[in-house]
């Protein structure tokens, strides 16, 4: 039995796709129906890893997952990028002549737009991308169409019939792989695997330049930021913290920064350090 990894959504998702690009295809997938379920897949011992997404390079940053990264549980131990690429896939043996229904996500059939505009199929539109392939190889579906990944043609037994339909192909997705903190070094330093990229989060008060204060610490030390992004914290109305992703080529510069940002912030945690992801 290989590592347990636990995804939101279903099995040949593209969660799941970047599940084997980051630890290989001998995982076993842990398919969850919310994020939240994924974090307690992993807190409760389920899983021994998870993957969550965290931002799309046209969609933008999945707010509510910041906020599930704060469990104190957790650790992020590494990063992918997964380019997105919308497929259509039928049975082996139909042609294209035979489709009359396309199924798929709201999102993938609005990412795919451009290409069926004139094909005059009715969509229709389903739970999920891999769902929606499973249901036709299941059902065995000779006029029906499905857009999702490559990854559900192997699993369902399906045939990519028209590759890469999405209208823009320079679309990624961000994932965080994510385990247990007790499963994980309480202070990680440069050893077998590089650490090159923290991400954290710190909140400041309503002070004049108390923001710049922290941020400009990343110049002095030769940090690079990579994202900063805002949200609300539940409890105290119109009050924020920040997300800070940021890479470094020096990891004491990076630590005397974090211990420089601390002091002059009001509170700030590092939940995870490790090596710069990969573009898959």
């Amino acid at each position: 039995m290989g590592l347990r990894v636990a995804i939101q959504g279903y099995e040949g998702c593209f969660h799941h796709i970047a599940a084997e690009g980051y630890f290989g295809e001998e995982i076993q997938i842990v398919p969850c129906a919310t994020f939240r379920g994924v974090v307690r897949a992993l807190e409760e011992g389920s899983a021994d890893a998870a993957l969550m997404a965290i931002e799309n390079s046209i969609a933008g940053s999945i707010l509510p997952n910041y906020g599930l990264l704060q469990d104190r549980l957790l650790r992020v131990v590494g990063e992918l990028y997964l380019q997105i690429r919308q497929n259509l896939l039928v049975l082996p043996d139909v042609e294209l002549s035979e489709i009359r229904e396309v199924w798929s996500h709201p999102m993938a059939l609005l990412q795919c737009a451009d290409y069926l505009d004139d094909k005059g199929w009715r969509l229709v539109e389903t739970e999920d991308t891999a769902l929606s392939a499973r249901q036709v190889g299941e059902q065995r579906v000779r006029h029906a169409a499905a857009i999702a990944g490559e990854l559900p043609a192997r699993l369902f037994g399906l045939k990519v019939i028209a590759p890469e339909i999405n209208t823009i192909k320079n679309n990624h997705t961000r994932f965080m792989v994510l385990r247990r903190s007790a499963d994980c070094p309480v202070d990680r330093i440069v050893g077998e695997e590089r650490i090159n990229k923290a991400s954290l989060y710190f909140q400041v008060g309503h002070r004049k330049g108390t923001l710049a204060s922290v941020l400009n610490t990343m110049e002095r030390y030769n940090i690079n930021m990579t994202k900063l992004q805002s949200y609300p914290v539940p409890s105290d109305p119109f009050h924020y913290l920040f997300h800070l992703d940021m890479e470094f080529e020096d990891v004491w510069e990076y630590r005397e920064a974090v211990a420089h940002m601390r002091s002059v912030s009001d509170g700030l945690t590092v939940y995870g350090e490790y090596t710069r992801g990969i573009h898959i």
